[in-house]
């Protein structure tokens, strides 16, 4: 038995090729063949290894409780100014000069500082920041670069809440493209709406007024946009709305007040009943009742902290210009 085995695992030489075998047979005749890694493969593996640890010992790498910041930071770092921050305000590479180790994120802002065609972007930011917006409409080569660089703002900040064209969504966000905003559509408006956010708040009526006269409310406010409602329900309402609070805030005539963010509910524009989505006139007095009865409470933030000055004015062209299309 032993000397068959031994016979078995005899290195031998394929009679066909000349190769080398392991000695190893399988079924009387199968044998492995003894062929060693090509060297230039095994330089290349070698090599691999050789590089994982210089990367690991240049860049950020392991994990680890015994780092600072619970990885390996690596030896390698970059250096680049920070943004500053006053007043709220963020002005873009202002502040003082701030060396990290290498990461992504502050190889991004080395770029944005170094990059020649990030250099004419930026100056091309500043350039239509500091140009009149009626300018910068009858400028083809500057309102061609804000449609497309508040294109990438908006849809980096905006767009999650206005949705990507900026028609918002009926009941929660409203729609910026119909120069119709709640506290002014001109250029500062929309710059101060941007830059400190704003709060919109109407208190519910359920507790002030009973289903009958939300009912007759929501006939008078649909009047005043012209819907056909049922003409005594709608002057029942008129007296609710100009003796139960609701011309302080609208106005008597129902036009709204910007300085409040009171909508005008005599444009046909509902950013929070679906009146233009309802079926019938049923559905749309009882869009409206909900609104009157469970009033309305939202919040946009404020961007200037995230937003330089210059982002800011460049966005506002662009919202101006999207909604003038």
């Amino acid at each position: 038995m032993s000397d068959n085995n031994s016979e078995q695992h005899k290195i031998t030489k394929d009679p066909i090729t000349g190769a080398e075998t392991t000695g190893h047979v399988w079924d009387d005749d199968l044998q492995e063949f003894n062929n060693p890694l090509p060297r230039w493969w095994l330089w290349a593996f070698y090599g691999t290894i050789i590089f994982t640890i210089v990367y690991w010992v240049i860049y950020p790498s392991w994990p680890t409780g015994l780092a600072k910041d619970g990885y390996i930071p690596g030896t390698s770092t970059l250096t680049f100014k920070s943004d500053k921050i006053e007043d709220g305000k963020r002005t873009i590479a202002a502040g003082p000069e701030v060396t990290t180790h290498w990461n992504t994120r502050a190889l991004l802002a080395v770029q944005m500082q170094t990059d020649p065609n990030e250099l004419k972007r930026q100056e091309m930011v500043k350039k239509v920041a500091a140009t009149p917006l009626d300018t910068v409409a009858k400028d083809p080569q500057q309102s061609a670069f804000v449609l497309a660089y508040g294109k990438g703002i908006f849809g980096d900040y905006c767009a999650a809440c206005h949705q990507a064209g900026g028609q918002g969504v009926i009941g929660h966000y409203p729609n910026i493209i119909d120069d119709a905003w709640l506290w002014g559509s001109d250029s500062a408006d929309i710059e101060t709406t941007i830059r400190k956010g704003r709060k919109g708040n109407m208190p519910a009526q359920n507790t002030l007024l009973n289903p009958e006269e939300i009912t007759e409310a929501a006939n008078y406010v649909l009047s005043l946009s012209g819907e056909p409602v049922d003409a005594g329900l709608a002057a029942k309402g008129k007296v609710i709305f100009e003796t139960k609070g609701c011309s302080g805030c609208h106005m008597p005539t129902g036009v709204g007040m910007k300085a409040l963010g009171s909508a005008n509910l005599t444009d046909k524009i509902w950013t929070q009943a679906d009146v233009p989505g309802a079926k019938d006139m049923a559905a749309k007095i009882t869009a409206v009742e909900h609104v009157i009865a469970n009033g309305i409470q939202r919040e946009m933030p404020a961007w200037e902290s995230r937003l330089s000055n210059d982002e800011i004015k460049v966005l506002v062209a662009y919202i101006k210009l999207l909604s003038s299309e």
